[in-house]
């Protein structure tokens, strides 16, 4: 991953918002980030997988909404007042991910990253780009782009192109 900034220190740096899901913090590239809404109603779809939760109307621009929770397969929670929608910018796509909660935005030095762990294939890992080390929290670096994968991605366009 190559920095992309500089820390207030003058070190090369790189931005994540980041956000929970249960117990485990995760970050992504600031820069993808358009706008971060609370959990809003969304119009669901019909035969679309269940980690898509539907789609919302963002200023007059269709937004397919996916659910990290269910894409991680970490399971179903009820929504509370803490849920948040973070607007992303995707490959010039707007989609719509609904997390357990934002955090903050974290800089991270390239000393700071250490490469995802290898799991010879049993777990699915090409969309974690790395672990971030601050202090004694570890921070999991995540890939959106990766992890819309095209097949999902290509359901969400034809879903959104349908509605509109």
């Amino acid at each position: 991953m190559e920095p992309q900034r500089q820390s207030d220190s003058g070190d090369p740096c790189a931005e994540f918002l980041t956000f929970s899901l249960g117990d485990e913090i995760y970050g992504v590239d600031i820069l993808k980030v358009q706008e971060i809404r609370g959990y809003d109603t969304v119009t669901r779809l019909p035969n679309a997988p269940d980690f898509i939760k539907g789609v919302i109307n963002l200023r007059g621009t269709i937004v397919p909404v996916v659910d990290m929770r269910l894409k991680f397969q970490l399971g179903r929670v009820d929504y509370n007042e803490f849920t948040v929608m973070i607007i992303l910018n995707i490959a010039r796509r707007v989609v719509g991910m609904v997390v357990d909660g934002v955090s903050d935005v974290m800089q991270l030095t390239p000393e700071q990253i250490r490469p995802a762990p290898d799991f010879s294939g049993a777990v699915n890992t090409r969309f974690i780009t790395g672990i971030g080390a601050i202090d004694d929290r570890m921070l999991i670096l995540v890939d959106i782009e990766k992890l819309m994968s095209a097949s999902d991605m290509a359901l969400m366009d034809s879903s959104t192109q349908a509605l509109q």
